[in-house]
């Protein structure tokens, strides 16, 4: 024992010969080389081994590191080693020692709690949290595998930017955003600090006064990025448009058949019609009349006009579209589409129905802007909507669908206030024990008389109830709607209509006004079917009490609210119900 055990005190330890070479035993009967080797590992020197591997600790980890790329492993886990092969019948693989045992285990490597300690103080006294470098093997062997603050390049810093916005009474507000930022975030942080019902109808509007266009910004496009495109003079307006996205729910009122041409069969269906404007392989096609002003000129020329893909041309000759008859007007791609505020005015339109191309490169010349003008309404909002479609295409789609999107996902505990002005209200009857949805037109229009005549006992018994003073003969329903968004007070007749256009032409679209030629009555301004139409509120007097009526008396209210809760569930004499009011928010 006392000579074998300097073969473990030795630091290298030198691979054992196998026993095929020292004893010539045969293969069954254990050689005295065998017992000596099991009885050595029986007296293994245990504090001389203890101390061996705490002074060798941090060297096995390098070692093993450089070892771990070359050498492959075996199924167990340990490094596989050349062995020398046995010349004999049978090779034994040979003795190891505890030593080497340890080594083939690969420890893992723990930092000392020193280095630890004066990592952890040198990040601590920088200004910024320590990143994780991505790519640790393209750092040196002095460099740290984490990124330093000031490693980083200063143009990855998120870029801030104020931006001032305008709502329609003339109010703004100056907010701070993100580079990144697109026109939806936008609209959907100013209903927060507006506290309006976000409905998904409020847009970011680019105003250019001194030109006379503005154009609703898409959800889209990055706000800071159309800004660098605008003049001193120009400014955003935060402004519903409720007509964004109706032609994906009604594309048949928006394109005429005799305006829209295919290359190829449609049948004529909405759903073929949207499909062959996002498809971008289609080349649909809109034509027709447009009066053109000439450029550097006052003059205008009506002119046969066709809208593709590639742009806007005007045939030479007639209403040829032959390629030798086609001129190119303007371009989609650098370009954007917009309307005329004051056409007649400003650029002797022949209508009030103009629209306009300008290029992106356009700040503050009028010379190389693209005005056209239509016959009517309905003709330009076809032209602008197939200017979008052609230009953005599947972009329009996801916009409109994004909001629906977000709306399926939200549970039914935070869905938002519903509007009351939604196309979902429908006439009910609770008579009976359990209510139900009056389906018959004139079962619906005789209860809704019945519930304009309860209306008005319920009122007047309130009105007795409350034993008015005599000295204040203007009771509370005839100022009580003034608290309303729809009604928009003491404006004229072109101001009511010029909101009803900004703010788009749907059905349904209404407010409600002061009338300028009667002094106690009221307006209803109504849009249906692209038309805007004027209803006149008389009051009534019945029993001493004052009343407000559309038909001449037949269904009577005892203030403008009840008439307009009434008329968004029966349209009654209107063309058609009341679904979305006009409303101008502070900011």
């Amino acid at each position: 024992t006392q000579a074998a055990s300097p073969v473990f005190s030795s630091k290298d330890k030198v691979e054992q010969t196998p026993r095929s070479q020292q004893d010539p035993a045969g293969p069954g009967l254990p050689t005295q080389s065998d017992r000596l080797a099991n009885h050595q590992e029986d007296d293994v020197d245990l504090e001389a081994l203890v101390n061996d591997m705490n002074a060798s600790l941090e060297s096995l980890y390098s070692a093993c590191s450089m070892q771990s790329d070359t050498v492959p492993l075996l199924q167990n886990g340990q490094h596989a080693r050349s062995q020398p092969r046995a010349s004999g019948p049978r090779s034994v693989q040979p003795q190891v020692s505890p030593r080497q045992r340890v080594q083939r285990s690969q420890p893992v490597h723990i930092l000392a709690v020193r280095r630890l300690q004066e990592e952890d103080q040198q990040f601590r006294t920088s200004s910024l949290p320590a990143i994780p470098n991505p790519f640790p093997e393209l750092c040196g062997p002095g460099s740290p595998p984490v990124l330093t603050p000031g490693s980083l390049p200063p143009s990855q810093a998120a870029a801030k930017q104020d931006v001032k916005v305008f709502s329609e009474d003339g109010t703004s507000k100056v907010v701070e955003i993100l580079a990144d930022m697109t026109a939806r975030d936008l609209c959907q942080l100013l209903v927060y600090k507006s506290h309006c019902v976000d409905d998904n109808s409020w847009t970011l509007v680019e105003h250019h006064p001194h030109l006379g266009l503005e154009r609703c910004l898409e959800d889209h496009e990055l706000v800071v990025q159309v800004e660098s495109t605008m003049a001193n003079e120009s400014k955003f307006l935060f402004r519903k448009n409720y007509a964004k996205y109706e032609f994906f729910k009604n594309p048949m009122n928006f394109f005429p058949e005799q305006m829209v041409t295919w290359c190829q069969q449609s049948n004529g269906s909405q759903t073929q019609l949207l499909q062959n404007f996002l498809n971008s392989s289609s080349c649909p096609e809109i034509q027709g009349f447009l009066h053109v002003k000439e450029l550097g000129k006052k003059s205008w020329k009506k002119l046969y006009v066709c809208l593709r893909r590639s742009g806007l041309y005007c045939s030479t000759k007639g209403t040829s579209k032959e390629p030798r008859h086609l001129q190119l007007l303007a371009d989609l791609e650098d370009s954007n589409i917009f309307s005329l505020i004051a056409g007649r005015k400003q650029y002797s339109a022949p209508t009030d129905h103009g629209l306009c191309i300008k290029p992106n490169k356009v700040r503050n010349e009028t010379k190389e802007l693209r005005l056209l003008c239509a016959e009517d309404e309905q003709t330009r909002t076809c032209w602008m909507t197939a200017f979008r479609l052609l230009k953005y295409g599947m972009l329009l789609y996801q916009n409109y669908r994004i909001p629906q999107q977000r709306k399926a996902l939200l549970s039914p505990f935070s869905t938002p206030v519903r509007s009351v002005s939604e196309n979902s209200l429908v006439a009910m009857d609770f008579s009976g024990q359990t209510g139900r949805v009056i389906e018959n037109p004139a079962e619906a229009q005789s209860a809704a008389l019945e519930e304009g005549h309860a209306w008005r006992k319920r009122s007047t018994r309130m009105n007795i109830l409350g034993s008015q003073s005599p000295l204040h003969p203007s009771t509370l329903s005839t100022v009580i709607h003034r608290t309303q968004h729809w009604f928009h007070g003491r404006i004229s007749r072109e101001e009511s209509h010029r909101i009803i256009k900004q703010q788009g032409l749907v059905d349904g679209l209404f407010l409600l006004r002061d009338s300028q030629s009667n002094p106690k009555a009221f307006v209803l301004t109504l849009c249906h079917h692209q038309k805007i139409k004027n209803f006149q509120i008389l009051p009534c007097e019945d029993d001493g009490q004052t009343f407000f009526s559309l038909d001449d008396g037949n269904t009577k209210f005892s203030d403008l609210i009840q008439l307009v809760d009434f008329y968004q569930l029966n349209k009654g004499v209107l063309p058609c119900k009341l679904k979305h009011h006009c409303i101008r928010v502070a900011l």
